[in-house]
């Protein structure tokens, strides 16, 4: 249906709408939006006429007047984390997701909710859990999944079995029909539904036209006789009439009516949802137990499931080999491992809750003697508490943790939704295996064996015509099974353009007409996500990848080494699309702190992925950098890291924007204020000469603004002071008059960081005499700076030269094993990060060399607490209370925990971890005019109120320089580095 307006009609459109418009292809930033929005967590890719993010239901009348006007489909999307495509297409997208989130009201005597569709489903029972209510349905995605979205696909879940999916709970859903009148769909009395089939409206035509189709009995025999069984809990496949046949619609004597039935799993193919009432639940009993089950085949495990679910768990979930191997050294999960036994082929995840531990444990021993009866599974570990959490973990992050095979050949979401009932699953998936068997396939198999629905994903090469032709025929043939065992083709990631096109054969043909009728009732202009479920496209069509001749496939020239990645493109490709970057503050962790303050989707890490592939992939420039786009999208990027160790792909964007940048700037030259944070090492060098002149012209008023202005810092933001001295300076002399103490003890080296040397010379002075007083004879070896303010601009090559003198340098001095310590975090960990991947191929031992031997000050303190050579008795026994905010990379690479049990070794400290992601600093970032608001709005969601929030005699601790800047200018109070608390607290 769809046409394209012109640019002057999408003009007038936007100057309609109260929020934001992107269609204008002159435009960077339009496009760059366009291109962002051109694919979601599918295998799809097609970029939409225009993206638009509406303010209010008036936004969207207009929109929905727009599409009517100019014959254009509107495609709904929240959090795009869809499998089947969904929300990819050429229509104008819609995304409710920035301002569409309220929580409008909560009766907790009733147990329910109002909420707009852009609730994120976690944030959601945030704020039910203290009224002792949860909203069921948890899907894999929950930490960013949202309401509307886990409408349009009846999303269901870890816990379906006993609480159900979204279908179940919701109550009512104001909407918008697609004449843009507004409507409420919710169960009908007999005499509601008789006023509502004399409406002379379209939603009088709606109830008169469906209650019309379910009330024929042979409609209702095709339903009856063609959807699945209904035994099978997930059966989402086409429109849900089948549902309201089970409830007596149009049934002889039953005058009701539900709509809502319909609307879940609708896919936003029938009405735009502006508001949903949902049931709520009472939290679960507090006391959990996971039992995983191991066992040596799937076949296996398929057949104790059965036995498993008579014991009545809350839920019994797959996990297989492939899943458990990509979490072996993996920065976040493999830590997750704890509780796996040998070497299975699978587990199943059951979970158990009740109120008391013996409780669970009653249960869990009866199942297990079932098991063993059966001769079923060989371990049988039962993981109890808090410690549940990372066992989950590794279960939900399965979509992206299997995105780390290398090469081309990846796992495609294809067959992965299809549900047949549970005992009905091992004879199942033995035909699965014989078709995939059939084309050569490998397959991860994962998910909801509790409900019957296995995500299963073959691994085939969606690069190659051959791969395309594939993809079709395996799902033509699986098909074929799912009728065979009378199961769903879509369990609860939907139809979409992925399988609708096989509706007919799943359903019938009869039924597909009705499922088509149904569509025309509710949307007969098709404005409405038209091409899914219905009339879709051919599904192996507008794919990611096109096949392209080998002489175009030249691998992009990268300064970073790559190659464990098997090039940058490949590292952009790992991205699933999962969405696992669209959580909130709420949700906790790191990734992606621009994301969590703007909730715009190109401020995403997927974005950021998603723009740098496609460029990478089909540009014709010979430098594929050399895109405006991707700097739009990559501008909001911190840099923190988050993305390496919380992406389940580990796809580091961090390093990607560094590599960009560099090619960015040799295509468009380096901008001033570029290379002056570059250099800022030589800058604050020649600062320290005159120390005096420059504090004053930095801090005065006049010139300070002068100063900013010019730079292109933001006016508001105080900056950094040089030391009277440097350390290397004070050192020297310190040497001179410590002589003694200089020579004796272990040895040590001091990375002197250009930060610690010219800025936070006393937080040096302190840790110095800190590591002296305990026992050990500093050094402060040869070597430059860390190159970190180069790399976070982007000039690569300068930073690359510094790694590599560096190198030489530090491995000749470590030689003997002396650790070097690091006060810094973004400077020291260069050494144990990106040197590795900056070095040449012959420096690469001795960067790994380094590496190994360097520590944060915090780590390696805490090593020598836990042999013994450093003891609270060496500390006061007075109490205190810390604040701890832990630096982003820290976070990344997994090095936080030792600052926490460092600071709580005296004997009365208490330490806290305040749950924040990054401070929002990041370096320059927080100081450029640009990025400043930004820059605060990150602080403001965790951080700031946590420091205004503490009492007057808490500590605030902060390894960074930049964090605890940003401490300072955003809540006027002092953070102390570690190295300074633990001075305070040493017994002199």
């Amino acid at each position: 249906m769809n046409s394209v307006p012109s640019i002057s009609a999408f003009a007038e459109l936007e100057t309609s709408l109260t929020g934001e418009l992107f269609f204008d292809d002159s435009s960077s930033l339009h496009q760059a939006q366009k291109m962002v929005y051109a694919t979601d967590a599918s295998v799809y890719q097609e970029k939409p006429v225009a993206v638009a993010i509406p303010k209010t239901k008036e936004d969207l009348k207009t929109l929905i007047q727009f599409a009517n006007q100019h014959q254009i489909t509107l495609i709904p999307r929240a959090a795009g984390t869809s499998l089947a495509g969904q929300v990819v297409g050429n229509g104008l997208v819609v995304d409710i997701s920035k301002y569409f989130t309220q929580i409008l009201e909560v009766n907790p005597q009733e147990q329910w909710v109002r909420v707009q569709p852009g609730v994120i489903r976690d944030d959601l029972n945030a704020t039910l859990r203290p009224h002792g209510l949860l909203f069921g349905p948890e899907t894999s995605t929950a930490s960013r999944a949202m309401v509307g979205g886990m409408i349009g696909n009846n999303s269901c879940g870890l816990h379906s079995i006993v609480w159900g999916d979204t279908r179940t709970h919701l109550l009512s859903a104001k909407v918008l029909l697609s004449d843009g009148s507004e409507a409420e769909f919710k169960p009908l009395t007999h005499e509601e539904l008789q006023q509502k089939l004399t409406l002379p409206n379209l939603e009088g035509e709606i109830y008169r036209k469906t209650y019309g189709l379910i009330s024929s009995p042979a409609n209702r025999a095709l339903i009856q006789q063609n959807y699945p069984k209904k035994t099978l809990t997930r059966r989402n496949t086409g429109y849900a009439l089948d549902f309201l046949v089970d409830e007596g619609a149009g049934e002889e004597g039953q005058t009701t009516l539900d709509l809502c039935k319909l609307l879940a799993g609708s896919e936003g193919t029938l009405a735009f949802v502006t508001e949903a009432k949902l049931n709520l639940l009472p939290l679960p009993p507090k006391e959990e137990g996971l039992v995983c089950v191991h066992f040596t085949s799937l076949l296996e495990a398929l057949e104790a499931n059965i036995i498993i679910l008579k014991h009545h768990p809350m839920s019994s979930e797959l996990v297989d080999k492939y899943i458990m191997d990509f979490t072996k050294g993996h920065r976040t999960y493999d830590a997750n491992r704890f509780f796996i036994e040998g070497d299975p082929a699978a587990l199943l995840m059951v979970e158990f809750m009740a109120d008391s531990q013996d409780e669970i444990t009653a249960k869990a021993e009866a199942m297990i003697v079932d098991l063993k009866a059966a001769g079923l599974g060989y371990a049988y570990p039962v993981v109890r508490g808090a410690l549940t959490k990372p066992v989950w973990d590794v279960r939900k992050a399965g979509l992206g943790l299997i995105r780390n095979l290398p090469g081309d050949t990846q796992p495609v979401n294809l067959i992965e939704d299809c549900a047949v009932s549970p005992e009905d699953l091992p004879a199942y998936v033995t035909d699965v295996q014989q078709v995939l068997e059939k084309y050569n396939l490998q397959a991860s198999y994962y998910a909801h064996a509790g409900a019957g629905e296995l995500h299963i994903e073959p691994m085939i090469n969606l690069k190659t015509n051959e791969g395309k032709r594939v993809f079709r025929e395996v799902l033509a043939e699986t098909t074929v099974l799912v009728k065979k065992y009378n199961g769903s083709l879509s369990g609860e990631h939907g139809d979409g353009r992925l399988r609708g096109e096989f509706i007919p054969q799943a359903l019938g043909e009869e039924v597909y007409q009705l499922l088509k009728e149904v569509k025309h009732i509710f949307d007969p202009k098709h404005i409405f996500n038209a091409g899914k479920i219905v009339d879709t496209p051919p599904m192996n069509e507008f794919l990611r990848y096109e096949e392209r001749p080998a002489q175009q496939l030249i691998p992009v020239e990268t300064l970073f080494d790559f190659s464990r990645q098997e090039g940058i493109l490949r590292l952009a490709e790992k991205c699933s699309g999962s969405g696992d970057c669209r959580k909130t503050h709420v949700s906790g962790g790191t990734m992606c702190p621009s994301y969590m303050a703007t909730r715009q989707e190109k401020d995403t890490t997927r974005a950021r992925a998603n723009i740098l592939r496609q460029f990478l992939t089909n540009s014709d420039k010979v430098n594929k950098f050399d895109h405006q786009e991707i700097k739009e999208v990559m501008d909001l990027c911190l840099s923190c890291k988050a993305c390496k160790s919380e992406c389940p792909s580990s796809v580091d964007v961090a390093k990607m924007k560094a590599e960009f940048l560099q090619h960015y700037h040799d295509a468009n030259g380096i901008p001033l204020r570029t290379r002056m944070v570059g250099n800022f090492t030589k800058m604050q060098q020649l600062a320290s000469v005159v120390p005096g002149v420059y504090n004053f012209m930095i801090s005065n008023p006049v010139t300070s603004k002068l100063i900013k202005k010019t730079v292109g810092f933001a006016v508001n933001r105080s900056l950094p002071e040089v030391g009277n001295t440097t350390l290397k300076s004070w050192f020297r002399k310190w040497q001179k008059e410590n002589a003694i103490a200089a020579k004796t003890g272990k040895p040590v080296y001091l990375f002197c960081d250009e930060f610690t040397n010219y800025n936070d010379v006393e937080i040096g002075q302190t840790t110095v005499k800190l590591l002296s007083a305990l026992g050990y004879s500093v050094q402060i070896p040869e070597h430059l700076e860390s190159g970190r303010t180069y790399l976070s601009k982007g000039l690569v090559r300068d930073a690359k030269e510094i790694a590599i003198k560096n190198v030489q340098l530090l491995s000749k001095a470590m030689a003997n094993g002396t650790p070097i310590i690091g006060i810094e975090p973004s400077a020291i960990l260069t050494l144990r990060d990106e040197y590795l991947d900056l070095v040449p191929a012959d420096l690469v031992p001795a960067a790994q060399q380094v590496a190994a031997n360097s520590y944060l000050l915090e780590e390696f303190l805490q090593k020598e607490a836990e042999n013994g050579h450093i003891t609270a008795a060496a500390f006061t026994q007075e109490k205190k209370h810390i604040k701890l905010h832990g630096h982003c990379y820290q976070k990344a690479l997994q090095v936080l925990t030792p600052t926490q049990k460092i600071l709580s070794l005296p004997q009365n400290y208490e330490v806290e971890m305040i749950p924040s992601g990054c401070c929002g600093m990041a370096g320059s970032f927080g100081y450029e005019e640009e990025h400043y608001d930004v820059s605060m709005q990150i602080g403001e969601l965790v951080l700031f109120p946590a420091v205004r929030n503490a009492a007057p005699e808490t500590l605030i601790a902060a390894a960074g320089t930049s964090c605890r800047h940003q401490i300072k200018d955003g809540t006027a109070k002092k953070a102390l580095h570690p190295a300074e608390i633990l001075w305070q607290a040493l017994k002199k």
